[in-house]
């Protein structure tokens, strides 16, 4: 034997061994059907003695077929369990894959395990919540002040201050004439809780130009 051989492995070890299990199972099944056919021809050469009244030919043929079925019982015996040694033998192929298998995905899991820290990604996640939750409070703080900045109320204030540049431009005083127009203490200024709506507005001015 070479020191340089390379030795095989398990899953080669045990194929070589169900190779040899195969084989002599069909060895044992071969030699069963001659033992059968040997059983036959005895069985009718008995038969033949009989008939001719030769009783100590049918005496010895007698054991011979007994001693024969004896054979042929131990074969049927011995390919029992080598068929029981094949199965066996699969059982421990297939418990050696799956703890090959358990081996590669332990040795994952491990590298996997190095790779991901738990501590660094559960602090990960919880950065990740906190900084969430600062764009939130960021996000509600922007839109309240835009809120704010386009409230309504500045535009009233700005629809008030343009009325007030015009009545200024066509010369009409809004706390003097205004008020001593016929019909002003009628109209929508005398109200202080309602504004000024163009159709007041446009009858005001026409009380100031008919005196």
């Amino acid at each position: 034997m070479s020191f340089f051989s390379k030795k095989p492995t398990v899953q080669e070890q045990m194929k070589a061994q169900d190779k040899v299990l195969k084989k002599t199972q069909r060895d044992l099944t071969r030699d069963r059907t001659q033992l059968e056919r040997q059983e036959k021809q005895i069985e009718m050469e008995i038969k033949k003695a009989a008939k001719q009244g030769n009783r100590q030919a049918a005496t010895i043929l007698a054991k011979q077929l007994v001693q024969l079925r004896k054979q042929k019982t131990k074969s049927y015996s011995v390919g029992s369990r080598v068929s029981s040694i094949g199965a066996q033998t699969k059982m421990m192929h297939s418990n050696m894959k799956m703890a090959n298998a358990m081996g590669t995905t332990t040795k994952t899991m491990v590298t996997m395990n190095k790779v991901m820290d738990p501590q660094k990604v559960a602090q990960t996640m919880r950065d990740f919540e906190k900084e969430s939750t600062k764009m939130g409070m960021s996000e509600e703080l922007m839109n309240d002040t835009l809120d704010e900045i386009l409230d309504e109320s500045g535009d009233e204030e700005e629809q008030d201050a343009i009325v007030s540049q015009v009545l200024d431009e066509i010369g009409i005083e809004i706390s003097g004439k205004m008020a001593e127009a016929p019909g002003a203490h009628r109209g929508a200024l005398a109200g202080p809780s309602k504004g000024i709506t163009d159709a007041d507005l446009e009858r005001q001015l026409a009380a100031l130009k008919d005196p």
